[in-house]
């Protein structure tokens, strides 16, 4: 799938879901249970032991389905090529890595960047960066958006960090063009309730969704 399909995939669900377990084992029956909710865009984080391996089975197992694959926790563009090569279709980061988006543009990845500010939107703008990770979104809330977008409006944001049910619509009617969620969304693995993680990844859909015919 090319980088500008991946990113319009990831803006039409509105919802990328992230993904840590303690083993391999518990992230496939995770992503199975979000998968099944309706989030087809799973971030499987290099926190995950065998991250690496879980990659590349998914990319296998799911190629040529609407599942998009990618990778989050990512530092540095060694593990963004790793990754690449494993299968990953996208690309995330808590920080602002230059030289790892420039290891994205070479193999033509989509690649999502962290920033906390108008100085590191911009020069992730001028690598050609199609979304912007708002993170931590909690030390910010959802009013940040609309702060970044008046100079910038052009810029795409996708906070993550704290997006939970309660505030998802917030953060889209304040102009996220996606969100990020992890534990609250995949809460339920913790008692192996993955019915759970269905039900809730369904909602999260749902909500955007909703927010979105309201603004």
């Amino acid at each position: 799938m090319k980088r500008s399909e991946i990113i319009k995939n990831i803006i039409d669900v509105g919802v990328v879901a992230v993904i840590r377990a303690e083993s391999k084992g518990e992230a496939i029956k995770i992503i199975e249970a979000v998968k099944n909710g309706g989030i087809k865009a799973l971030e499987i984080t290099m926190t995950v032991p065998g991250a690496i391996d879980i990659i590349k089975e998914l990319s296998e197992t799911y190629r040529g389905e609407d599942v998009i694959i990618g990778a989050g926790t990512v530092l540095d563009p060694e593990t963004a090529r790793a990754c690449i090569l494993a299968g990953a279709e996208f690309i995330v980061s808590p920080c602002l890595s230059i030289e790892t988006l420039k290891m994205c543009n070479r193999y033509g990845v989509a690649v999502i960047p962290g920033i906390m500010t108008v100085t590191e939107i911009v020069e992730a703008l001028e690598y050609g960066v199609e979304i912007l990770k708002v993170f931590p979104g909690n030390a910010y809330g959802p009013s940040i958006i609309s702060s970044f977008k008046a100079p910038l409006p052009q810029a795409n944001f996708m906070p993550t960090g704290g997006v939970n049910l309660e505030n998802v619509a917030e953060w889209i009617k304040a102009g996220a063009i996606a969100v990020g969620t992890g534990g609250d969304l995949t809460k339920g693995a913790k008692t192996g309730n993955y019915e759970e993680i269905t039900k809730v990844a369904a909602e999260f859909v749902e909500k955007v969704r909703e927010a979105r015919n309201n603004i």
